[in-house]
């Protein structure tokens, strides 16, 4: 989404700072995806609900230097969206910001990447596979976010957390983190919105969530590849979902669509061990 626009990164608001963020009525990678008028209602002009995390609140969350956010998934692994990375292969042009909830902050951890693993059937966003790791160049001492296990924790209330964009259209990220909580909106509703609009939804690894009556709530560009998560039985949060991609931020009609993470837990797990 490179949403939370939508949320993100380098494609569609795929969530989603697209071509100079490509104007606000296209598809955000978080989005990305064909050209065509967009049916969408027009995008509320106040910031993207949420509010600004506190210090240590999130302290796995990690801001990468192409735009898009990540989770420390290990103490050298950061998992991301695959629309954020260029490919498969060593990669030592990423900036990875850990340790603080501000982005200018001294205590700021920063360091570079050495090896970026895409999942190997991405194409874009909307077609699915939308997750990536980095490899890092030295080990961070900081919390780990655990994926969830299975789909057990795909329903309910989310968290996204990003530094992206607070508004549809703008221009401008974030320097302190935000978290937004996001109703579940099931696959049925949203692959329908979303086929309907022209664009291709793969229920078997996608979760939308959002709210579709009022809208005013999402992650939107520069969020790609930020966590969405869920609390545990046991009250800690796990990583169930990727910022990915959407049609605008905070559109009623348009949830946001995040790569569901149980999925593709075991091949992200076999990689995360290959490169820690």
């Amino acid at each position: 989404m490179g949403k939370l626009v939508h949320f993100g990164g380098t494609h569609m608001r795929a969530w989603r700072w697209i071509a100079a963020l490509v104007a606000a009525a296209t598809v955000t990678s978080a989005w990305a995806g064909p050209a065509q008028a967009d049916p969408a209602p027009a995008p509320p002009i106040e910031i993207v609900g949420g509010v600004r995390a506190e210090p240590g609140q999130f302290p796995w969350a990690v801001r990468l230097s192409v735009g898009c956010a990540g989770a420390l998934t290990a103490p050298r692994v950061v998992l991301t969206a695959a629309h954020c990375v260029k490919g498969t292969g060593l990669d030592s042009s990423i900036t990875v910001t850990a340790g603080s909830v501000d982005q200018h902050s001294p205590d700021a951890i920063r360091v570079k990447s050495t090896y970026v693993k895409r999942a190997p059937g991405f194409r874009d966003a909307t077609r699915g596979d939308d997750w990536a790791l980095i490899q890092l160049a030295e080990e961070l001492d900081l919390p780990l976010l655990p994926r969830a296990a299975d789909s057990a924790y795909d329903r309910g209330t989310f968290t996204v957390v990003g530094w992206g964009a607070t508004r549809e259209g703008a221009t401008s990220q974030q320097r302190y983190l935000r978290a937004v909580d996001v109703p579940y909106v099931s696959d049925r509703a949203c692959g329908r919105a979303y086929r309907e609009a022209g664009y291709e939804f793969v229920s078997r690894d996608m979760l939308c969530a959002g709210d579709t009556r009022r809208g005013g709530i999402d992650a939107c560009q520069g969020d790609s590849g930020g966590p969405m998560v869920h609390r545990d039985d046991a009250g800690e949060w796990v990583q169930v979902g990727i910022v990915s991609w959407g049609i605008g931020c905070a559109r009623r009609d348009y949830p946001g669509v995040y790569t569901q993470v149980s999925a593709f837990v075991e091949a992200i797990e076999r990689e995360t061990r290959a490169l820690s």
